[in-house]
């Protein structure tokens, strides 16, 4: 079947669907294929499920004409998400980045949408599957587009932008993610430029961090570039940060000072589209993170500073010098491991340990392998090897107003420090 003879059952359709789990009324199923599961055995129960079409690449599960056999679930369902973006022909803003992918996301969303409708990506469905999920979720109410992409390897930001076809971009900043895939800093740099290289060969508008040496050069000579950076200034950290913007104050509910470059960039998009003064400032005051990024939460008479959603070198440095610049006497730092580092996940945990026995701290915590098997240990840092050797030594910590730092990869949950803190 043709992308367009497929775009109009998609039409007829109530949006789509990839997980049996989740069907919804006359949405199309597309059976994806993976390591461990093959979406095809699935396709019957979704239609009984309540799916109008499903799209199978196995024709021995077709049944009826219900059933739309294709020569690859992915391929159609990218091919298709390309084609309808092209028939809605709105703009799209598209960003990457190693850390502050979704928060800056979140942040561009929520000043957009003061004045326009907007359709951003949900959470960090940010990869080959999530980005054309997010293009198909897009509707002809949909004035601006927001596309987050996230890489582990060369090449994947290539691909994401041939699908979503940006016509705005900027990358957040390059850091120490994923180096396991790319191979080294360079190796990062190198893959998130894809993004200025795919709107450079279209014409198209690039954002850019004034302050980043890194992302100018990277950008060259290049004549469609709008520069962020110097509108604002930061003002205070404690906890959170604020800012001054055209001779006002604009106090966010965002932690660090990492966080200001996110800020700074959803204000520049927001001067862009000519949204007003006020609802920019207002957009960003009554943005509150959650998912456990950045998030304060009270509890037990402790502020905690909840940063367990992902962790990379980058990320966690960032988030140990800017939490041992706050204010507090009792502060409590717990950090877990951080993945996908390859042949350079022995030396990168040494450096945070490293780093962490120079601070002054009440308490200092290191959870995982990782940590575990570090070269040098220190008399000033507790090392747990796994979470559970953590949980069942935990009755010898006390804290009570305390300020704690929770920060780790996405594997290690360290979120679930919070139900016996």
């Amino acid at each position: 079947m043709t992308t367009e003879n497929l775009y109009k059952h998609f039409l007829n359709s109530e949006g789509i669907c990839t997980d049996t789990r989740k069907i919804s009324k006359n949405c199309m199923f597309f059976a994806l294929k993976g390591d461990n599961f093959n979406g095809n055995k699935f396709a019957e129960e979704a239609l009984k499920k309540g799916a109008l079409y499903v799209v199978i690449d196995e024709e021995s599960y077709k049944i009826n004409n219900r059933f739309i056999f294709v020569e690859n679930v992915l391929e159609t369902l990218q091919d298709l998400a390309t084609y309808h973006r092209k028939q809605l022909n709105l703009p799209i803003i598209s960003l990457t980045g190693s850390n502050g992918k979704t928060t800056t996301k979140e942040l561009i969303n929520a000043v957009l949408s003061k004045k326009h409708k907007t359709t951003a990506t949900k959470g960090n469905l940010n990869n080959h599957i999530g980005v054309p999920i997010t293009l198909l979720e897009m509707s002809k109410e949909t004035e601006i587009g927001i596309v987050e992409m996230g890489a582990n390897h060369q090449k994947e930001i290539e691909m994401l932008c041939n699908i979503a076809l940006p016509d705005y971009g900027l990358i957040t900043n390059f850091g120490k993610a994923h180096l396991e895939g790319f191979g080294s800093v360079e190796g990062v740099i190198k893959g998130k430029s894809e993004l200025y290289d795919h709107l450079r060969s279209n014409s198209k508008v690039v954002f850019v961090n004034e302050n980043d040496e890194t992302q100018r050069k990277q950008v060259g000579d290049y004549n469609h570039v709008i520069l962020f950076g110097t509108q604002t200034e930061l003002q205070e950290t404690q906890p959170y940060i604020s800012l001054s913007y055209k001779n006002q104050k604009l106090q966010t509910h965002l932690t660090g000072t990492y966080n200001y470059n996110n800020v700074a960039v959803a204000i520049a998009i927001g001067e862009y589209f000519k949204i007003p003064t006020q609802d920019i400032i207002d957009a960003i005051e009554n943005y509150v993170p959650n998912n456990n990024r950045s998030q304060i939460v009270e509890k037990s008479g402790n502020q905690i500073i909840l940063d367990a959603y992902n962790a990379n070198p980058s990320s966690m440095m960032a988030a140990l010098k800017n939490f041992d610049q706050l204010i507090n006497s009792n502060k409590v730092i717990i950090l877990g491991d951080m993945f996908e580092l390859g042949k350079d996940a022995k030396i990168e945990h040494q450096q945070i340990a490293d780093f962490i026995s120079n601070i002054d701290l009440e308490c200092k915590i290191l959870i995982g392998e990782n940590f575990y098997s570090t070269t040098i240990k220190y008399d000033t840092i507790s090392y747990f090897k796994s979470f559970e050797d953590f949980k069942n030594n935990f009755g010898n910590f006390k804290f009570n107003n305390h300020m704690i730092l929770i920060k780790g990869s996405r594997g290690m949950a360290l979120e679930r420090v919070l139900d016996f803190l």
